[in-house]
């Protein structure tokens, strides 16, 4: 059973909407964590468990075809590498600046594009690789790796964008015979309990369990992030079913300049004048692939 329509332009669509929801995501969690202090892993576990409790009603309301698990694997390896990728996405932005982390994020790309072509043997044309290539040189001047403000919590997430390639990968490998609203409830569901454990785990020595519980302004904007992170998972299901994963990839930088925008209003992380330059270069790639890809489907 396939739950995938071949629609490249709204799959861009979906992944552009996806990445302005993760824009406002990230800037609440970084406020959470540098403002409020709160711990990743907490602040982890209460974002995913408002997105669950939010998405069952929902989930429950629509037949059993909607959301059964047909690869039970490939969703558990889905939700390891998701998981992992949280913890260390959370963690990095109480330590490094929006605009910074948002640049490191676009190595993500490159491992998609790399095992959409090994691995789901999907067409890479040359026109994909130099898009990507161009967003890749954007995040790299936004980035300056050579430059003395270059830390070691930088590697955060780096490390966050391997894994989430691979939940990606994943994503769009069973988007073949499931449909988005199953991929965003299992990933919800499967998150959720792991994202306990890890927070339970962060705990003080001696601390009470019910010290997981934040103050009630806390607690509402961790539920506002929530249903960010619930409204953008369900876009990045939608966006795969609908296009290559290789494809998609240029259209995922696009959320760079948003998070640098949300970031100089909301803390005042002003990054150096190379921004522009970088920022402007990765929206041109995604926007050339895009009118490429039109080109192409006008002509075949």
């Amino acid at each position: 059973m396939t739950h995938s329509t071949r629609n490249p332009a709204r799959g861009a669509a979906m992944m552009v909407t996806a990445g302005a929801i993760f824009a406002l995501y990230n800037t609440l969690t970084q406020y959470i964590a540098m403002e409020l202090h709160l711990p990743g892993p907490t602040i982890a576990f209460w974002q995913y468990l408002t997105a669950t409790a939010l998405a069952l009603p929902w989930a429950l309301s629509r037949a059993r075809s909607a959301w059964a698990m047909r690869q039970p694997g490939l969703h558990l390896m889905r939700a390891g590498c998701a998981v992992l990728g949280v913890q260390l996405w959370v963690a990095s932005l109480a330590w490094v600046p929006i605009w910074q982390a948002s640049a490191l994020i676009l190595l993500s790309p490159f491992f998609v594009t790399l095992g959409a072509a090994l691995i789901l043997r999907e067409p890479t044309p040359a026109r994909r690789w130099l898009a990507v290539l161009g967003g890749l040189s954007g995040g790299m001047i936004l980035l300056a790796p050579w430059s003395e403000a270059f830390s070691t919590a930088a590697l955060m997430p780096v490390g966050a964008a391997a894994l989430w390639a691979g939940t990606s990968l994943l994503t769009k490998r069973l988007t073949r015979e499931e449909a988005p609203e199953a991929l965003t409830l299992h990933l919800l569901l499967l998150l959720t309990p792991a994202n306990a454990v890890l927070a339970l785990v962060a705990l003080p020595e001696g601390a009470a369990i019910g010290s997981l519980v934040p103050g009630s302004f806390a607690l509402g904007l961790l539920v506002m992030a929530g249903l960010l992170t619930a409204a953008a998972q369900y876009a990045i299901a939608r966006a795969y079913s609908l296009a290559d994963a290789g494809y998609l990839q240029p259209f995922d930088h696009v959320k760079l300049p948003l998070n640098v925008g949300l970031g100089v209003l909301a803390f005042g992380f002003v990054p150096p004048g190379s921004m522009w330059a970088g920022s402007a270069l990765i929206v041109a790639a995604s926007f050339y692939l895009l009118e490429q890809e039109r080109r192409g489907a006008a002509t075949a």
